[in-house]
């Protein structure tokens, strides 16, 4: 497909730059394929959720992972900064530097915070769109304090171009069931439950069910093939245990839907699906990639934020509720003045019915 196919307008206002005041009070568009829109709230997950339903959410936690500092080369000292977004292993991430071209291989950095202590590391390789391997001297759980301490939250770029880093979105970036570290971004569409609003579904009868898939940052990419089938996802690492498989098809057995919170958990449940069509555990990189087409063999309900034209999300959430439903759900938004993207609005979305198989 034409990835000017998932184009549209979107003003810049629309773009939030902080959440919603308490997180739980931004508003909701609910997307039914079949019986249209309606402009709700996030308390309404009260009502919109049955009870047995089952509230997937994706329980990784974001690194402080924006790190700046300088390139050392013999005397020659330059300013740099990178944004990790997968681990390799326990002394290696991959990242995204700023400006790539001042980094070559087996040049040494110092990273921090200008705190007198640096974290220091080698760029071990460079590959394409900026993206560099650095090797850092720490490892495992100490290279994790590091980076916790030398850190930033990294925001995406549309909210960094348009004002810093502040003190509050270390836990504004943050779901407040964040458990797991290894995400470079944050599940957004969980940034809008509090502790709460959780303990109300649990006793509406909602079961809460844990994933963990680790958020890069390739998912701020913009896409710059011309045709989806062009497009290569970046692998993020995710995990389902047995356990929880078990609870969710027991679930789907007696009737009740489950729901996605987010684009991540979404991701994760169908990755852990699509190779043999029913639920199994899964541990691993999945770089699925989901466009109008995918049959979707697990989830039910999306709860969603909105997304950027042309981007990957905005192709997933068209493949789930259907192109012309999305489009038209778009069109109200912004003429509602729903807020866009990590910081803004959400939306619950119910899954397109999708013909049978004709088997071709």
């Amino acid at each position: 497909m034409r990835v000017s196919d998932f184009d549209f307008e979107l003003p810049e206002s629309l773009i939030a730059l902080h959440p919603a005041e308490p997180r739980d009070s931004a508003r909701m568009l609910v997307v039914d394929p079949v019986h249209g829109l309606s402009d709700r709230a996030i308390p309404d997950l009260l009502w919109l959720l049955k009870p047995g339903d089952v509230l997937v959410v994706n329980d990784t936690r974001v690194l402080p992972a924006e790190l700046r500092g300088t390139r050392i080369r013999g005397d020659n000292r330059a300013s740099v900064s990178f944004n990790l977004h997968k681990r390799d292993d326990a002394h290696t991430w991959r990242a995204f530097a700023r400006p790539a071209k001042r980094l070559a291989l087996l040049d040494r950095l110092e990273l921090g915070n200008g705190d007198g202590t640096a974290l220091t590391a080698r760029v071990a390789g460079k590959g394409e769109t900026g993206e560099v391997t650095l090797e850092f001297d720490l490892g495992g759980a100490a290279l994790d304090e590091a980076i916790k301490s030398h850190g930033a939250m990294p925001l995406p770029p549309y909210i960094g171009a348009k004002r810093g880093i502040e003190e509050r979105d270390k836990t504004d970036y943050q779901t407040v069931y964040a458990a797991h570290d290894g995400a470079v971004a944050a599940p957004t569409a969980g940034l809008h439950f509090t502790e709460e609003l959780l303990q109300k579904l649990a006793e509406h009868g909602v079961t809460i069910e844990r994933v963990t898939l680790h958020v890069g940052a390739g998912t701020f990419l913009p896409m710059k093939a011309e045709d989806t089938d062009d497009h290569v996802m970046h692998a993020e690492w995710g995990e389902i245990d047995g356990d929880t498989v078990e609870r969710i098809l027991a679930a789907k057995a007696a009737g009740s839907r489950i729901v996605a919170v987010g684009t991540t958990s979404l991701r994760l449940l169908e990755s852990a699906s699509v190779r043999t069509g029913a639920l199994k555990p899964f541990s691993g990189d999945t770089s699925i990639f989901i466009t109008p087409g995918f049959r979707f063999k697990t989830v039910d309900v999306l709860m969603t934020n909105f997304h950027l034209p042309k981007s990957t999300l905005f192709m997933l959430v068209s493949a789930f509720a259907g192109m012309d439903t999305m489009r038209e759900a778009y069109q109200h938004a912004i003429a509602e003045g729903y807020r866009f993207y990590s910081y803004g609005d959400s939306s619950l979305l119910l899954r397109a019915e999708m013909p049978e198989d004709n088997g071709l």
